[in-house]
C-alpha cells in the first residue's frame, strides 16, 4: 500500500540521517583528539594564546557533538515509532481479516441453524434412550453380558467366536405387529 510505501521510505531516510550523524560525530571525536594532543604541543612551544584558542574551538565542537547525541536519540525514537505504527497497522489489518472471516461464518451458520443442530442432537439422543430402555427389556443378565464381553473384545481387537446361527426356517410372522418392532415404530419421532 501506497502508505505502507512512504512510512518505510521515510523510515529509511530516518535510518540514513541517523548514520549520517554517527558518522560525522565519530570525525569529530577523533579531530577533538588531534586538538587536545595539538594544544598540549602548542602549550610546549609556549604558543598560550594559540593553545587557548584552539581549546575554545574544541569545546564549541564539544557542545556540537552534545546536540548530534540528542539528534541521534530523537531520530532513533522515530524510527521505532514508525516501526511500531507499522505494526499497529498489520495488527489492525489482521483483526480486520479476522472480523471478515467472523461475519461470512456467521453468514453460513447461523444461531437458529446451531440451535435446530443442537435440538436435533437432543432427539437423537433421546431416542436412542428410549431404544436402549427397549432393549433392555428384551435382554437377559447374561445377554448384556455377552454384548460387553464382545464390546470388549473389539476395542481390543481381538475376534471372538460367535455362536452358530440357526438353519432353521424361521416361522411366519403375523400381519400385526408385535414385540420390539411395534414399540420402536411407536416411538420413532426423528
Amino acid at each position: 500500500s501506497l502508505l505502507s510505501y512512504s512510512s518505510e521510505h521515510r523510515n529509511r531516510q530516518l535510518k540514513q540521517q541517523r548514520d549520517k550523524l554517527k558518522q560525522y560525530q565519530k570525525k569529530i571525536t577523533l579531530q577533538l583528539e588531534k586538538e587536545r594532543h595539538l594544544a598540549k604541543q602548542l602549550l610546549k612551544d609556549g604558543k598560550k594564546e594559540r593553545a587557548l584558542l584552539l581549546l575554545k574551538k574544541k569545546r564549541y565542537q564539544d557542545q556540537l557533538l552534545d546536540k548530534t547525541d540528542i539528534q541521534i536519540a530523537n531520530l532513533e525514537r522515530m524510527v521505532q515509532d514508525i516501526e511500531f505504527a507499522q505494526i499497529e497497522i498489520k495488527v489492525i489489518e489482521g483483526l480486520k481479516a479476522g472480523n471478515d472471516c467472523l461475519k461470512q461464518m456467521h453468514e453460513v451458520m447461523s444461531i437458529e441453524e446451531v440451535e435446530r443442530i443442537l435440538e436435533e442432537t437432543q432427539e437423537a439422543i433421546e431416542y436412542q434412550k428410549q431404544i436402549d430402555e427397549l432393549l433392555a427389556v428384551f435382554l437377559t443378565a447374561e445377554d448384556e453380558d455377552a454384548v460387553l464381553a464382545e464390546l470388549e473384545a473389539i476395542t481390543q481387537g481381538q475376534d471372538i467366536t460367535l455362536p452358530e446361527l440357526p438353519t432353521d426356517p424361521l416361522p411366519a410372522v403375523p400381519t400385526g405387529e408385535t414385540g420390539v418392532v411395534s414399540l420402536l415404530s411407536k416411538h420413532s419421532t426423528v
